[in-house]
């Protein structure tokens, strides 16, 4: 709007503040975090540093793309523009994080549930009602032996078995911690069945689209591979990043050295070859983190949309595993009354 850019900063501060205080009428008073971040950036502007400077003061709120592009637009003369830009990364960025998470989020949380209910049902319900079965002297039915023997052992064992589970997810998440274990965990995010390739398709579009616009803010192509591993969250991804980087510095064209890394698919190399030639790389990959942010969200419909029948389906089974080896028992015993 043309507003100098400390009475700019002033202003975001003020706003942020009276936020705070009109969320707080009725609770303790409490300082927003972001404006005290934002305030000492303003002090830091009104000193005579740079806006890139301030902001890469606090890199737990600012991350390296973010304070790069500033960086990039402060020496351009496109601050606005960089600013428009980092807003609609950021955006779709938050929101692609948001169709992946809900994508797994919901089959989980009913694979959660439906696993709970058995071993409930199981432990605490069936040996109950199995008990009277026992005390019958008469012989059973494959299914209702079959259950009185799970019963017994989820019974005798359930202490063990959740200590052995929580044992091996603690221990799992110890081993992700380590560089060696991120890295092989990472990789094997991609080749999980059906997920794999949403996990890809995500990273991609972050990628392409950190990249593209990183470059069309002016920044050096080495520069900006360097600044987008930072923020892949798929470490074995990024090490892929610095082979490119790597073939890059030596000569190479960037759409080779992604192909040597076989982890991207052809159409992507396709459009960067193609956008090399044209000289329009940055309009290509800002096309491929559009076509795979479209891809992610169809396919993250779609698992859900096929999981959640399958996921019933098998608890459904379980269920009536469960009703049938008890009625069974009794259907025979009314016979022979």
């Amino acid at each position: 709007a043309g507003m100098p850019l400390v009475p700019a900063l002033s202003a975001l501060v003020e706003q942020l503040q009276g936020s705070t205080e009109r969320k707080s009428i009725c609770l303790q008073s409490r300082e927003n975090p972001l404006a005290l971040v934002m305030k000492e950036v303003c002090d830091c502007v009104n000193a005579g540093s740079s806006l890139s400077t301030a902001l890469g003061g606090h890199p737990d709120v600012f991350s390296n793309v973010f304070v790069n592009m500033v960086a990039a637009g402060e020496t351009s003369g496109t601050l606005e523009d960089v600013f428009l830009s980092l807003a609609e990364m950021l955006e779709k960025r938050v929101h692609l994080a948001n169709k992946v998470k809900s994508a797994i989020a919901y089959p989980l949380m009913m694979s959660v549930v439906a696993v709970t209910v058995v071993v409930f049902l199981l432990s605490f319900v069936v040996p109950s009602i199995t008990q009277i079965f026992l005390e019958i002297d008469r012989a059973l039915p494959l299914p209702t032996r079959l259950l009185i023997s799970t019963s017994a052992f989820m019974k005798t064992y359930f202490v063990p078995i959740v200590v052995m589970v929580f044992a091996v997810v603690f221990g799992i998440g110890a081993w992700k911690r380590t560089k060696d274990g991120k890295i092989r965990w990472d990789r094997y995010k991609l080749k999980v069945p059906l997920f794999g390739k949403l996990f890809l398709k995500a990273e991609t579009s972050r990628l392409a689209r950190t990249l593209g616009i990183l470059l069309t803010s002016g920044i050096p192509i080495l520069g900006a591979l360097e600044i987008v591993k930072g923020i892949v969250q798929n470490s074995f991804i990024a090490g892929a990043l610095d082979s490119v980087k790597e073939r890059v510095s030596k000569g190479s064209d960037i759409s080779e050295a992604i192909r040597k890394t076989g982890l991207f698919p052809p159409i992507v190399l396709h459009i960067m070859a193609t956008g090399q030639m044209s000289g329009s790389i940055e309009s290509g990959l800002m096309d491929i983190a559009e076509m795979y942010d479209d891809e992610v969200e169809m396919t993250a419909k779609t698992l859900t949309s096929l999981i959640e029948p399958v996921i019933l389906l098998i608890m459904g089974a379980v269920i009536g595993f469960i009703v049938l080896a008890i009625l069974l028992p009794i259907f025979e015993i009314n016979q022979a009354l």
